[in-house]
């Protein structure tokens, strides 16, 4: 069985996937919603409790227990450098790149593919992951959202570049 359930945050409603056991997904969007049946499980309890701590300006000591299909080996080296990042801090694609493969033929560009992957938004903090020279770049549920989340854990948002092409899409 497949179970959904919403949170309502400061950014809008977040959609909580599970398979029962695991957190499978946290989106801003929900797409194939047919199949999930609406319920209360243990662990939209334990995702709900990160959000409200998150959200209310803390830095949660835990993380929901997850899971995530069609995870590639390369995907899962992307992943494990984004749930590195420290509350509060940033880093670029170009950074992670650089710590999968020192030779430096890796492409920003891939592991921004790699990001973009991600179906555990907020937890697997992707907002973390920003362009070379502090570019406010590549964030599937818009770069204001980025903005917020990066605002919220005390960034210095005049510090990043905010391409026009990104806020007027929005």
């Amino acid at each position: 069985m497949l179970y959904i359930k919403t949170y309502n945050s400061p950014l809008g409603i977040i959609y909580m996937k599970s398979d029962g056991e695991y957190l499978t997904e946290l989106s801003f969007k929900v797409e194939k919603e047919n199949n999930y049946i609406n319920k209360d499980l243990k662990i939209f309890k334990e995702t709900s409790k990160w959000l409200d701590l998150y959200f209310s300006g803390k830095e949660p000591k835990f993380r929901p227990k997850y899971k995530i299909q069609n995870l590639t080996p390369f995907r899962k080296k992307v992943i494990n450098i984004i749930n590195e990042i420290p509350y509060g801090k940033t880093i670029t694609y170009g950074d992670i790149a650089k710590k999968i493969d020192n030779n430096k033929k890796l492409s920003a560009q891939a592991v921004g593919q790699a990001v973009g992957f991600n179906p555990i938004c907020i937890i697997i903090p992707c907002h973390r992951v920003v362009g070379k020279n502090n570019n406010l770049t590549g964030y599937k549920y818009g770069i204001s959202k980025k903005i917020k989340l990066l605002e919220l854990e005390n960034h210095n948002i005049e510090k990043f570049k905010i391409p026009k092409k990104e806020v007027s899409n929005e």
